[in-house]
């Protein structure tokens, strides 16, 4: 689905330029769940937002099903965001004057889908994420895990191919944290969602099927997940975090 080829990245001017991406490549297959990785400064959060075409690459490809998104008009960015991207941010980014039904259908509504179509999908997206109880209140009314479950369910509701997740726990507690990455390991295996997700810790990466750890703009080491269980990959991640060197609490 998605192909990473030798991007790099710089900031700043001629004479002080900062490398935030050094030659990274990597392949993601349809329905995978990857965890980023890495302490401040290590350009994951650069990473994806390159990905994201939030920000663009100075060297290299982004291919998403073999179609470079450096090679797309600012319309067709557009339309590729809304159409294949979905985002889950820290801070959930919902308007306080839509409901949370009209949050999660925001996007649809955008592409003029049928209002009866747009709530018929909305309605099935939060039974999947058991949110019904909660379409007609505001984002003030509802809990940190409720919000983050209501910017999953608008990041899948118009069938975005790819979710791409920073520190999506980074707001919650341990419960609602608990909460939101068993949701989206049921997005991915039940759902088919491919996701991609930056996150500082090793609880949370424990969940993805596989776990990409940078380090000075750089892929350090990779983890599969395989078979094993979450406790046994969750201690692994552990390992390579104290194998990278620095202080583990800026990364767990």
């Amino acid at each position: 689905m998605l192909k990473v080829e030798n991007i790099e990245k710089y900031y700043g001017s001629a004479n002080n330029v900062t490398k935030a991406l050094d030659r990274i490549s990597f392949d993601v297959a349809d329905g995978e769940f990857i965890a980023i990785m890495g302490s401040s400064g290590s350009g994951k959060t650069t990473l994806l937002n390159c990905i994201s075409t939030i920000d663009t690459v100075s060297a290299g490809k982004i291919l998403l099903d073999g179609v470079d998104i450096s090679d797309l008009s600012p319309k067709e960015l557009a339309r590729f965001r809304r159409e294949r991207l979905g985002f889950v941010f820290q801070d959930f980014n919902l308007l306080d004057t839509l409901t949370i039904e009209e949050n999660i259908g925001l996007a649809l509504s955008l592409t003029y889908t049928n209002p009866r179509s747009v709530q018929k999908q909305v309605q099935a997206m939060a039974q999947k994420l058991g949110i019904t109880d909660i379409l007609n209140k505001f984002p003030y009314q509802v809990s940190g895990g409720q919000k983050q479950r209501a910017a999953c369910a608008r990041a899948m509701v118009a069938g975005q191919s790819l979710l791409l997740a920073d520190e999506p726990t980074g707001a919650l507690d341990s419960k609602a944290s608990k909460n939101l990455l068993e949701i989206l390991t049921r997005m991915n295996r039940d759902m088919g969602g491919t996701i991609l997700m930056v996150t500082h810790d090793a609880y949370s990466a424990s969940y993805a099927s596989r776990v990409l750890f940078l380090k000075d703009g750089r892929i350090f080491n990779e983890l599969l997940r395989g078979n094993r269980e979450r406790t046994d990959s969750y201690h692994e991640i552990l390992n390579v975090l104290a194998m990278m060197g620095g202080d583990i609490s800026d990364v767990i």
